[in-house]
């Protein structure tokens, strides 16, 4: 076979605030690759097909703040969690044809010789593939582990979720509804509440035309807080905590791409006697990732866990995916189809 263009999202400029499409990453086709004769070194060569596209990127890509992420480096492909399928194997347990999940470079192709993050789906249930970088993916064991992990919920007591409607949000509204409590949810947007009532909240709003703390006090406070935002809305779930509430801190977007809002009241957390758990998912994989597997996919399959997705078609569009994540955008999972199985 003769060589084939082998795509790849480049690192190209450090923004200024939000990521520009184009311009902070671009897609780049000037590399071939021969699928036949590339020397895989004892790895494997892996076709990608869908990319997720999450938040937490932006805090690879290098700013004035350090993360706790490896940063992208400036002429090199960029990389995330990703499914992908073999094509040819040098390696002992991977053979042509297994999906594979974990992080990945975003390359139409590419040959991985540490082998270790990657993790072999066995599709029991028949989802699309896309589902293993969303609600049976990262941000799928995102609400599930840390639901496990942090909040000690109770039935009857109220929860409230920031970015209800996204693909963390609206996982961690069900789990807590399997669980009897009564659910309070935010968003950005008319047009995603609905979901987040099929979700089975019991409350919805848009805080963009509403109070979040006149909404909190309103309904009687809360006793579980999870946090994707920061700023403002973390400012009105500590005047809304009742005593010995927990928050649970997944991520603060609204701070990703500036300066975002301080909080001033954080007395509340001795206050109240509050309890405050950050943490990233990665962490929790060796406690929670087999029992993930074993009931995840089949509840989503089973139409028991509902999830929405975002699609793009095609590689080239991953710069313009990463802002619509970034400003709140995408209505579902931030999926790219790269190719077909």
């Amino acid at each position: 076979m003769a060589p084939v263009t082998n795509g790849r999202i480049v690192f190209n400029a450090i923004p200024d605030g939000y990521p520009e499409p184009g311009k902070t990453v671009v897609y780049d086709t000037t590399q071939t690759i021969d699928l036949d004769n590339v020397p895989l070194n004892g790895g494997i060569l892996v076709k990608l097909l869908n990319l997720s596209i999450d938040p937490y990127l932006r805090g690879k890509i290098p700013a004035l703040r350090a993360t706790q992420w490896a940063a992208f480096t400036l002429g090199e492909p960029i990389d995330g969690y990703a499914i992908g399928v073999v094509v040819r194997s040098e390696k002992e347990g991977f053979k042509k044809g297994d999906h594979v999940y974990g992080g990945l470079s975003f390359v139409n192709y590419t040959v991985v010789t540490n082998t270790a993050s990657l993790r072999i789906i066995e599709n029991k249930y028949n989802l699309p593939w896309s589902v293993f970088v969303g609600a049976a993916g990262m941000a799928g064991k995102t609400a599930y582990m840390a639901w496990k992990e942090h909040p000690h919920a109770k039935a009857g007591e109220t929860l409230f979720v920031s970015t209800g409607a996204g693909p963390v949000g609206s996982i961690v509204i069900q789990l807590a509804k399997r669980e009897g409590l009564r659910v309070i949810a935010s968003t950005g947007s008319d047009e995603k509440l609905q979901f987040m009532k099929d979700c089975g909240a019991d409350v919805v709003f848009n805080y963009k035309t509403n109070n979040t703390q006149e909404v909190l006090e309103r309904e009687g406070g809360i006793d579980v807080y999870w946090d994707n935002v920061g700023g403002d809305t973390l400012a009105a779930a500590l005047e809304a905590a009742k005593l010995g509430a927990r928050f649970i801190s997944c991520g603060m977007i609204s701070g990703y791409n500036g300066d975002g809002v301080g909080v001033k009241n954080l007395y509340h957390i001795f206050a109240k006697s509050l309890s405050i758990n950050g943490f990233i998912v990665s962490r929790l994989y060796h406690k929670y990732d087999t029992q993930f597997y074993n009931e995840v996919p089949r509840l989503l399959a089973e139409g028991k866990l509902k999830f929405r997705e975002h699609l793009w078609e095609g590689l080239e569009k991953t710069g313009e995916s990463i802002l619509a994540v970034q400003k709140g955008l995408n209505v579902g999972k931030a999926v790219i189809k790269v190719a077909d199985d």
